[in-house]
């Protein structure tokens, strides 16, 4: 096809302005989401007030039965008083309508405001906003309880808090491995069934298949560099199974995976890995880099021995799950790693 007058062709110009016209949709689809999200903020603002507050609903079911009548009247579907009672909770959950409800949708809304625990319900707002998750990925990440098995595995849930919600690159003295670190991993997105048979290759190559997914587990800020990355030794050759980098953090992150509980002879290798990257790889810019012994058994005290008080090798070794556990299970899962920590950190 003859070029036009402006020299592109007729596809070029089609592309362009398919693009100008996709842009402006989504645009407006942006906007028309941030004016509800305001707009039912206000709304559960209005009820609130009219209700004398939180705890002095004196007109309860009874005023929002007789809103949802008229305002369905007039403004169609939405407004049933289930979804007004939302609205409400909107508000006392997020009093302040700030950017961070203005970035998401009705429907990651829906879900953050049954997070009764607010620094949780924080914490997933603001990781949905800057991890750009979609509802999916925000419901199975409350539902896995990410923020809860963080802070399990950290020494000081404030100051976990606050690496969890830092913009900046971590310095060296603020640098605390812990804060990639949560136990256990849920991996029930890889499809695979618990199996004697199972090989550690199967597993790593199910992850790859699933890396998107395997990173948003592991937490913010992870870029993948690599897996089976050669390590030359005196002419031995070894292969971590995979190889990331945090980019907060400002560290390399190895994962080796292992279908057992680790041993002794895990972690020294997972130690000599660490100590060749600190060594030969890390840059005066990075901060030591961290080791991870997935594994699908606990052996903590073959842990605690062989490293010892060693504080200065960032080596860990979570569990991981391939199924996902019952909510209870899981409570007893985060409440029995929080105590083997502390009893590791005597």
């Amino acid at each position: 096809m003859n070029e036009l007058a402006s020299g592109k062709s007729y596809d070029e110009l089609y592309s362009e302005i398919k693009n100008v016209l996709t842009s402006a949709r989504n645009n407006a689809v942006v906007a028309v989401n941030t004016a509800m999200v305001k707009a039912y903020w206000a709304v559960g603002k209005l009820i609130v007030d009219a209700q004398g507050g939180e705890l002095k609903a004196a007109y309860g079911n009874h005023l929002l039965d007789d809103l949802s009548l008229r305002l369905t009247a007039e403004f169609g579907k939405g407004f049933d008083a289930s979804n007004l009672r939302r609205m409400r909770q909107f508000y006392l959950a997020f009093p302040i309508c700030d950017t961070v409800c203005h970035k998401l949708s009705w429907s990651h809304i829906r879900h953050l405001i049954k997070v009764s625990n607010k620094d949780a319900r924080a914490y997933y707002a603001e990781e949905a906003v800057k991890g750009g998750w979609s509802v999916r990925e925000l419901e199975r990440q409350i539902a896995t309880q990410h923020y809860e098995r963080l802070l399990s595995t950290h020494r000081d849930s404030a100051e976990m808090t606050n690496l969890l919600k830092a913009n900046i690159p971590v310095r060296p003295d603020k640098f605390d491995p812990l804060s990639l670190v949560h136990d256990p991993f849920i991996l029930e997105f890889l499809d695979v069934k618990p199996d004697a048979a199972l090989q550690e290759s199967e597993l790593e190559k199910a992850i790859i298949s699933h890396l998107e997914q395997f990173m948003l587990e592991l937490g913010r800020g992870f870029a993948f560099v690599g897996r089976q990355k050669r390590i030359t030794i005196d002419g031995q050759h070894f292969y971590p199974d995979l190889v990331f980098y945090n980019i907060p953090a400002r560290c390399y992150v190895i994962i080796d995976l292992k279908m057992h509980a680790p041993d002794y002879s895990d972690i020294g290798q997972m130690q000599l890995y660490v100590n060749y990257y600190n060594m030969d790889v890390c840059t005066d810019m990075d901060n030591p880099t961290v080791g991870i012994i997935l594994c699908s058994e606990k052996n903590d005290a073959v842990v605690r021995y062989t490293l010892g008080n060693r504080s200065d090798i960032g080596v860990f070794s979570p569990q991981y799950k391939l199924i996902m556990p019952t909510e209870d299970e899981l409570k007893r899962e985060i409440e029995i790693t929080r105590e083997n920590f502390h009893l590791l950190n005597q």
